[in-house]
């Protein structure tokens, strides 16, 4: 069994982290085989250690199916010599870096909504407009509003994935 890392350009890193996913697809031409262990990377500057994986056999060719996932709490790989998207790894260095992600966290019961006023002739049709609305405008637009279900009143809007705060007297509080 070999292990690698897989190093995900920003564009990709931000669909990953936005949308869930169980698997990433390998390139055609990848020397992983099924088994193989996978530590995935957020490119840029500094790469930093965003999931693990193994090889699994995908549609059409291979792909890493996730064990562990830190999208949203990246940690620095520190200094790599890659060589591309994806790279055979030394034992040692990828147990370095599989232990930089955290073991997994008890899972909860979240509620999570996208309200939005919406004109239409029949209700029919504003589930239409909806769905078009939410395909359209995305994570990067439409905020999402998240909170445990045993505390509704903990609320909190989330755009690309953040916090965000939707409060317009707070925003005119910070300008002035």
């Amino acid at each position: 069994m070999a292990q690698w890392a897989v190093l995900l350009d920003p564009a990709r890193f931000e669909a990953e982290r936005l949308f869930h996913h169980d698997t990433l697809d390998l390139p055609p031409d990848a020397a992983a085989a099924p088994g193989d262990e996978v530590v995935v990377l957020a490119g840029g500057a500094e790469p930093a250690v965003v999931a693990l994986g193994r090889v699994v056999d995908g549609r059409p060719g291979l792909a890493v199916a996730y064990t562990r996932r830190a999208f949203d709490d990246p940690q620095p790989a520190g200094p790599l010599a890659l060589a591309g998207p994806l790279s055979r790894l030394a034992p040692a260095t990828f147990g370095a870096l599989a232990g930089r992600v955290a073991g997994p966290r008890d899972r909860r019961t979240w509620l999570v909504s996208v309200d939005l006023p919406i004109e239409a002739e029949s209700p029919a049709e504003a589930v239409g407009r909806f769905w078009s609305y939410v395909r359209e405008l995305g994570p990067r637009e439409l905020p999402a509003f998240v909170a445990p279900t045993d505390d509704e009143l903990a609320m909190q809007a989330y755009v690309l994935g953040e916090p965000a705060n939707l409060d317009p007297e707070e925003d005119d509080d910070d300008q002035g």
